[in-house]
């Protein structure tokens, strides 16, 4: 890689890590040290093609998905994640108090998932890319994304009960139309 090149590597890293390792650390269940490792091996495969790329976040991200994709095929390791239980809710009552506190039950939830029930939900709902895009970067038809789709957030919706009151609050919050993952609509 020539000088030039490095600099705008660099340059790429130093700028979009903290958003790509969001991301890593969904698609990973919430483990930030194996988000951590995933963006790392992402970004080590994108350094040895960087004069070759034109866009260098979506080739990137393309990784992380198809790394995700890898993983859970795999064989499962038998290991067990250990997830802390949500600390008690503070009292005062606050907006980032509440805010805190779906992200830990969010976070917590999509841990119990399975590797490809998170990685489903994390490019519909935190990337926000419609199914078509999702097939595509899977590599899986439409009818797949949309029914494992479905059938991820009835599993959410199962494992994590407690995200029901919190979703319908921020319904309420939100324009009509906007539906978020842990609605639950009859």
């Amino acid at each position: 890689m020539d000088a030039e090149a490095q600099e705008s590597f660099r340059e790429f890293v130093a700028n979009r890590s903290p958003a790509l390792l969001k991301t890593a650390v969904l698609l990973s269940g919430g483990d930030r040290h194996a988000g951590e490792d995933l963006l790392q091996n992402a970004l080590i495969k994108a350094a040895g093609r960087w004069h070759r790329i034109d866009e260098p976040e979506a080739y990137v991200r393309q990784i992380l998905y198809r790394q995700q994709i890898s993983r859970w095929r795999l064989k499962r390791r038998g290991r067990e994640l250990s997830v802390a239980e949500p600390p008690e809710p503070g009292t005062d009552g606050d907006a980032a108090s509440a805010d805190a506190e779906l992200r830990l039950l969010m976070r917590g939830a999509l841990a119990r998932l399975t590797a490809r029930q998170r990685t489903m939900l994390v490019l519909r709902y935190f990337e926000d890319l419609p199914e078509a895009e999702v097939a595509r970067v899977l590599g899986c038809s439409v009818g797949t994304v949309r029914s494992t789709t479905h059938r991820s957030l009835a599993r959410l919706r199962a494992l994590a009960p407690e995200l029901r009151s919190l979703g319908r609050s921020e319904a309420e919050r939100r324009p009509s139309g906007d539906y978020s993952p842990v609605e639950v609509r009859s």
